[in-house]
């Protein structure tokens, strides 16, 4: 890979990962990973980690329009609604995942007492940007 590649997909995969920051307006957001996929031209995975204290909760969102999304509970229960969907709890071990364009409705800790850890690995077009926007 050229340099100026590797430094143009270094540029975007940090702000990919740091516009995720968003998402947590009561916990923290983590970048954990990000790279371009060299077999998919214009496609980079990014993943972050979510970390909700007790009755932590995000303000409802949509993601990048190009964004698939997997999601997987690392500890505890979380809550989640995608779009129309019932809104279900998630405990560690499971997993769901949004579409491009879906509207993440409720994403919060299902615990007062405990702490929760979602890992959220996103599939993206390469420099789509902000990864997460909260509702106005």
């Amino acid at each position: 890979m050229s340099i100026k590649r590797f430094l143009a997909t270094l540029l975007a995969s940090a702000a990919l990962a740091g516009s995720a920051y968003a998402h947590a307006p009561d916990g923290t957001v983590k970048p954990n990973f990000s790279h371009a996929l060299p077999n998919v031209p214009g496609k980079s995975l990014v993943a972050v980690e979510v970390n909700y204290p007790p009755g932590g909760a995000s303000a409802a969102h949509h993601h990048a329009r190009s964004a698939f999304i997997y999601a997987y509970v690392v500890s505890g229960a979380i809550e989640s609604q995608v779009d129309d969907g019932s809104a279900r709890v998630y405990k560690a071990g499971e997993s769901f995942y949004e579409v491009p364009g879906a509207h993440h409705r409720i994403s919060r800790n299902a615990s007062k007492t405990q702490p929760a850890k979602l890992l959220a690995v996103f599939v993206v077009d390469t420099g789509d940007a902000p990864l997460t926007t909260p509702d106005k």
